[in-house]
């Protein structure tokens, strides 16, 4: 049976990617689409994510809900220099046929929850502000959810917006608290397995170049900013932190083994706001607050494995 999958995302760069896996992978039953705050203005990632369901031939079939456009507490950063202004490569994209549902993002979590307990599994590529504030709302949802995927954090690596922290948690990490200590059943895959495990280079962009398919084409032109910003911060290639928790949801075998660990959000730190504390099980220190794990964080990714996998996605249309 497919995973029945929600995705929460700020459609910008891979978060494109991910949903093209998403609504294309036969493992994968996409049901509805939320929108948070995040990578570029807040209306450009709804038309982003309604052009990306055009793009895969789905449109009018998945819907897409607004949700939250500020952060908890943060005011509102900006990644659109990573993504480009538009969040999809400065392409400026034509608005999509299909148009964005009138309830509001923390809603339909809450009944599309309510309405599948235990069959759920939700995908946030993104700052965890609607998660959040629906959690809040409803705190019975944590355990009514199957698996909550979360793209964040840094493992033993340095963050992607500040040295502490990655951009997600960093622009809403009272959100991000919230989450960890709501009882989701989590699992974590963060920017350091992004940076060490899914990087295409140039000549995988040839290879996906080769197939010269209206969806690879798409796909370079998303990410051609991206590719740009990556080679001023010593990357050299296109990077996949979204894409590669969709393709573990697709092919479970793609995720190389998952530690059980204690992760937290500083959120006071001068210095370090933003940053995730992750801690192994094992490590339980003086106060033993890591005795109860309350997520299961990614140790790696079969790269090869991945790719074969978005090629094979970019390949159908």
């Amino acid at each position: 049976m497919p995973v029945r999958l929600i995705v929460d995302t700020d459609t910008a760069g891979d978060d494109v990617n991910s949903l093209l896996i998403a609504l294309l992978h036969p493992n994968i039953q996409l049901e509805a689409v939320t929108i948070s705050v995040g990578n570029v203005g807040f209306e450009q990632q709804i038309e982003n994510a309604l052009y990306t369901i055009e793009m895969a031939g789905r449109s009018g079939q998945v819907p897409v809900y607004p949700g939250c456009a500020v952060p908890l507490v943060n005011e509102w950063v900006a990644a659109d220099y990573v993504h480009g202004r538009d969040g999809m490569g400065d392409s400026f994209f034509p608005r999509a046929r299909q148009r964005p549902e009138p309830q509001h993002a923390v809603d339909a979590l809450i009944e599309r929850i309510h309405a599948a307990p235990g069959e759920l599994t939700i995908l946030a590529q993104a700052p965890l502000t609607n998660i959040a504030v629906a959690v809040t709302r409803d705190p019975s949802i944590a355990r009514k959810v199957k698996t909550l995927y979360i793209m964040g954090g840094t493992y033993f690596a340095p963050g992607n917006i500040t040295p502490a922290a990655e951009y997600n948690f960093y622009v809403d990490p009272e959100a991000a608290r919230i989450v960890f200590r709501a009882g989701f059943d989590i699992r974590l895959v963060d920017w350091g397995l992004c940076v060490r495990d899914t990087v295409l280079d140039d000549g995988d962009l040839e290879d996906i170049r080769r197939l010269d398919t209206e969806l690879a084409r798409f796909y370079l032109q998303v990410n051609r900013v991206v590719r740009q910003f990556n080679e001023t911060v010593g990357i050299r290639g296109v990077t996949h932190p979204d894409s590669i928790v969709a393709a573990m949801i697709a092919d479970p075998a793609i995720a190389r083994g998952w530690q059980p660990c204690q992760v937290d959000i500083e959120t006071r730190g001068e210095l370090t706001r933003g940053a995730s504390v992750i801690t192994p099980a094992q490590y339980a220190g003086v106060e033993k607050r890591v005795e109860r794990p309350n997520a299961q964080v990614c140790l790696g990714a079969d790269r090869e494995r991945f790719k074969a996998l978005l090629m094979d996605i970019l390949a159908r249309r």
